[in-house]
């Protein structure tokens, strides 16, 4: 009789051999061969976790998926559910605390949020040409993204296949990733090319050891990947119009006549570590302005908050079924001077669109920046921020540096604010709080979109 051990499924696209599983489900299975390696299956009391590939290889499950796996359901069902998006903002309290605190909560957003559909990651700039690549890192996933010497573009889990040593590091050119640990090489395509020292080793493809593929695609300025599992496409990019969609929604060409401009110049980026939650930043970011008079006078000068509006769009099927868009906008008027007599930064008019769950697109005055938000724990993140400049002010040095200046103000002022909001939700005082119903409703829309999403 064959040994049996557990298998934990997690439900992915295309997955042929048992797809009623759910992600939570243990079935047990008798295997009729050998996992890979040749290694016995292991006891139940020292199981491991298996996913199966169309070939029949067993692979373990990411390490994220087991913990989401094992971790209290019941008590994730409980904080989800403290923050009910069908009361109308007036009305309704935000979510709790824990949603900002708690180490299984932010374990279930890995999984939930961020490890499924679309990611801005970087910029077309970064692989412009043959042989360019960069890398970054979402949650426990490290990626890499390439463009091979005939210019295809790919995506891959930046780990080799053999030690799991990761492969390259920031953002350059290559003519191939090189293992630092063992030598092993693959191509810019991730096909395996040069495996060292492997002289007896036994039931070895080198067509089944090439880096294991991602989807990427491009819209507009921006590379996107989608970690979820599916069919990679044969040359790894994927079609811009399907991404748009599938990003944004219907709310595609209005995200792109509020400032999506691919003729703008790059100029430059700034990294910022906080210790909040990633949240914290987004929801300040989505107050609607409300903090801008009190945290930023100097940007509430240049800005006329009285006009401060906010576009957001919610489907109503019934009173119990809402279906939210991924993009909220909101803009406000700016008090434009004529560069001739003052330095002018804002422009007339200011822009700032949310792309659910992390990333901002802001355009105001002959600028455009973007601050992509990376969850680093329940109270660190990351916020990255890109500028990009007209054209025909690249080689005005003084006005770019007074403009970073005065941006480089504002977000220290938002890092204290942050770092102040994420020890005021660690404190026993604060458990909920209320919206202000006139300006906070992109804010309300992310907390409803997260619900949406962390419902189980």
């Amino acid at each position: 009789m064959a040994a049996t051990t557990t298998i934990m499924m997690q439900k992915i696209p295309n997955f042929h051999h048992f797809p009623e599983l759910t992600q939570t489900q243990k079935i047990h299975f008798q295997f009729t061969k050998k996992p890979i390696n040749n290694q016995a299956p292991l006891n139940n009391k020292h199981s491991r976790c298996y996913n199966i590939n169309n070939s029949g290889n067993y692979f373990p499950v990411t390490s994220s998926n087991i913990e989401t796996s094992e971790i209290n359901h019941g008590k994730l069902r409980k904080m989800v559910r403290e923050f009910d998006p069908k009361i109308a903002i007036e009305e309704a309290w935000t979510p709790p605390s824990s949603w900002y605190t708690d180490p299984d909560f932010y374990s279930l957003e890995l999984n939930q949020v961020f490890y499924k559909g679309w990611h801005p990651v970087g910029y077309t700039e970064q692989i412009k040409e043959p042989r360019d690549f960069f890398t970054g890192r979402l949650g426990s996933i490290e990626y890499v993204v390439s463009r091979d010497e005939k210019g295809t573009l790919y995506a891959f889990h930046n780990v080799c296949r053999h030690h799991a040593s990761l492969l390259a590091s920031g953002t350059g050119k290559k003519s191939c990733f090189v293992c630092p640990y063992h030598g092993w090489t693959y191509g810019l395509d991730g096909s395996l090319v040069k495996a060292t020292r492997i002289t007896g080793i036994k039931n070895f493809k080198v067509n089944e050891m090439g880096l294991i593929p991602l989807k990427v695609a491009i819209w507009g300025p921006f590379v996107l990947i989608n970690f979820e599992g599916g069919v990679v496409p044969k040359e790894g990019i994927v079609d811009a119009n399907v991404v748009g969609y599938e990003w944004l929604g219907s709310t595609a060409e209005i995200v792109s006549a509020n400032g999506i401009d691919t003729s703008l110049d790059y100029v430059c980026r700034r990294v910022y570590t906080l210790e909040c939650n990633w949240k914290v930043f987004c929801d300040n970011y989505l107050d609607g302005g409300y903090h801008v008079s009190y945290a930023h006078k100097g940007l509430a000068s240049g800005l006329q908050l009285d006009s401060y509006s906010t576009k957001l769009t919610v489907y109503t099927f019934s009173p119990i079924a809402k279906m939210y868009e991924r993009v909220s906008i909101q803009s406000c008027g700016g008090n434009s001077k004529s560069r001739e007599e003052e330095f002018d930064r804002l422009g007339s008019k200011a822009s700032y669109a949310f792309v659910y769950p992390n990333f901002m697109i802001n355009r105001y005055g002959p600028w455009m920046d973007t601050n992509l938000v990376l969850p680093l724990g329940p109270r660190k993140c990351q916020v990255i921020f890109d500028y990009f400049l007209d054209p025909s002010l690249k080689g005005d040095t003084s006005f770019i540096e007074k403009s970073l200046e005065d941006s480089e103000t504002v977000q220290e002022e938002d890092i204290s604010l942050c770092k102040a909001v994420q020890r005021g939700l660690d404190s026993p005082a604060y458990n909920v709080g209320r919206y202000s119903p006139s300006v906070e409703m992109a804010m309300h829309h992310f907390h409803c979109l997260l619900h949406q999403n962390l419902s189980f």
